[in-house]
Formats: structure tokens, C-alpha cells, sequence
């Protein structure tokens, strides 16, 4: 009523209603009660760090913010509150996901063999490509992801799919990370998914040789080597992240627009900042620092 009191009359509302006017008056001049009071302010503090995630936060991530900021809520209070403030996060639709070998697609050894956890950095590396749409045509972009914190070791953006794609993420994995036989695992070539050939190219074989990388494929047709694969650390589901926080949302007019978007998603948001659910809700970053001070405490225990 208080809301529509400017187009219709009090009285009227009250009657169609069956309201009382000084009922009416009564609850609209009473002071709100501490519980609406607390909702309010909570509301307020669910707003930082949904915006913070530039809208794509649900009740799960928002919650563990809060409690991390020493907000004592329950997690059905804040979907609760978030569903009357319209205030929504994002969610990822998924669709069936195919894998069938192209005719005479290079073989290679399948080192994971669906063992895609790992207990530490740089032990596993997965890989892949995707393509985001842009005015100018497409830009693909090449990442390596470690499987112990799901962070994006490397990246590499393009407007073609040749080897030296795969190769530029390659060396930037390489570069940053310096690892010790790590195996890199790649998707098999696929129909409908060109973009398996890099992996299997001699230069880019040669330079895992030359870093002392262990390049691996997937096995084709296997449901353990795609998105809906368990555990979900594979690029599939960073691909899916993507997809549903930027792409999806945002339409580029140029590859260096989307080129900047992406950086900016991957250094500034999801390796540093991103909290996921698999990881306690850390984000990539901080779940290997803390696996770096867990490994120095026990060294400094041992030697002490």
C-alpha cells in the first residue's frame, strides 16, 4: 500500500484489502524491528562483495566472505536476502559434450590415465583451447592450469590455432613456474575440434623435451577426459567459468578488447581473487601459499 499510495487512495486500498486505516497507520509508523534492522545492514554487507565479483557471486561464495570478515550469518539468510534484494550471482549451463577421434589424428601416451588430482604445484598441468566471439573474428586463447590449485600457470591469445599458440602458453608456464618433470595433458583431437593438433605438433614435442616437460593425451572417447569428468579440474571447467562470468556476459567489438578482458579475468579476478568451492573456498593463489607454508612448517618441525 505504502508504495502505491501515489496513484490509488489510502482508503480505497484499505478497503479493497479488508485492511483498517488505523492498522494501516499504525504498522507504517512503527519503528522497524531489530531483526529488519539486521537485514538491512546485511543486505548492505552482501553488496561488497557481489560487486566485488562484478555481479557473478552466489549465497555459497558471498557467505564465506562474510565469514571471513567476521559477519556471523547463516547461509540461508543470505540466499534468502539476496533473493529480496534481486540480488543474484551467475550460474553455468551446461550442455552434453562429445569426444570422437579424428581420422588419422596423431596418437600419444596417456600418462593421467583419469587421475587428474595432484598433491602439490606442479605435479599435473592440464591444457587447452578455447575461442571467445569478437566483431573482428575470433580470438582463441591457450591456457596450461595446474590441477593441484586450478590456477592458470599460462596463457596465450591468438587469431589462429598453429602450434605456436599452444607453445607461447607452453613457455609461459615454463618460465614462471621452472618445473621438474611435470606432464602436461592435452585433449585428443577430436571432430569438430581441430585444436587438438597442436599438442601432437613436433615443435611443440620437442619443446617439452627441452623443459623437461612429460606431454600427455587424453584418451578419445572417454567421459573421464571432458567436462563432465570427475572432480572437474580440468580446463573444461575453467572454460565453463569463463564462459558463464565474462563471455557470456559482454560482447567485444575488437580481439584487443577481448584480449584485455581476458587478462584482466585471469590475472586480476580468477588466479588472485576467485574463491572456488573445490578449494575451501580459497582462491588458486592463496590454496598454493598455503600449501607452501604447511610444506615449511613441516620442514622447519623436522629440522628443529
Amino acid at each position: 500500500m505504502k508504495a502505491h499510495q501515489a496513484q490509488f487512495p489510502i482508503a480505497v486500498m484499505c478497503a479493497v484489502l479488508q485492511v483498517s486505516r488505523s492498522g494501516y497507520y499504525a504498522w507504517r509508523d512503527r519503528s522497524p524491528s531489530a531483526r529488519a534492522e539486521r537485514d538491512a545492514d546485511l543486505v548492505e554487507a552482501i553488496r561488497a562483495p557481489h560487486a566485488e565479483s562484478d555481479g557473478t557471486y552466489g549465497a555459497a561464495r558471498i557467505h564465506f566472505d562474510l565469514q571471513q570478515s567476521g559477519v556471523r550469518v547463516g547461509k540461508k539468510r543470505v540466499a534468502r536476502l539476496m533473493r529480496a534484494a534481486g540480488i543474484v550471482g551467475v550460474s553455468r549451463r551446461r550442455g552434453p559434450t562429445t569426444t570422437t577421434r579424428t581420422p588419422g589424428a596423431p596418437k600419444g601416451p596417456d600418462l593421467v590415465r583419469r587421475e587428474f588430482t595432484a598433491e602439490r604445484p606442479d605435479a599435473l598441468w592440464v591444457a587447452d583451447i578455447t575461442y571467445v566471439p569478437t566483431g573482428s573474428g575470433f580470438l582463441y586463447l591457450a591456457v596450461v592450469l595446474d590441477a593441484f590449485s586450478r590456477r592458470v600457470v599460462g596463457w596465450a591469445m591468438a587469431g589462429h590455432l598453429r602450434a605456436e599458440l599452444v607453445l607461447a602458453a607452453l613457455d609461459m608456464a615454463v618460465a614462471q613456474r621452472k618445473p621438474d618433470g611435470v606432464v602436461h595433458h592435452a585433449p585428443p583431437a577430436s571432430a569438430g575440434r581441430d585444436h587438438g593438433s597442436p599438442y601432437t605438433s613436433l615443435a611443440f614435442g620437442a619443446r617439452c623435451r627441452e623443459a623437461g616437460v612429460r606431454p600427455s593425451l587424453g584418451s578419445v572417447g572417454d567421459c573421464y577426459d571432458n567436462a563432465d569428468g570427475p572432480l572437474a579440474v580440468r580446463c573444461e571447467s575453467f572454460f565453463a567459468t569463463l564462459e558463464c562470468e565474462l563471455i557470456e556476459r559482454r560482447r567485444f567489438a575488437t580481439r584487443a578488447e577481448a584480449r584485455m578482458a581476458l587478462f584482466h579475468f585471469i590475472e586480476g579476478w580468477y588466479n588472485v581473487r576467485r574463491r572456488r568451492s573445490s578449494l575451501g573456498y580459497d582462491s588458486p593463489v592463496a590454496h598454493e601459499q598455503k600449501h607452501h607454508e604447511k610444506h615449511h612448517d613441516a620442514l622447519a618441525a623436522l629440522y628443529s
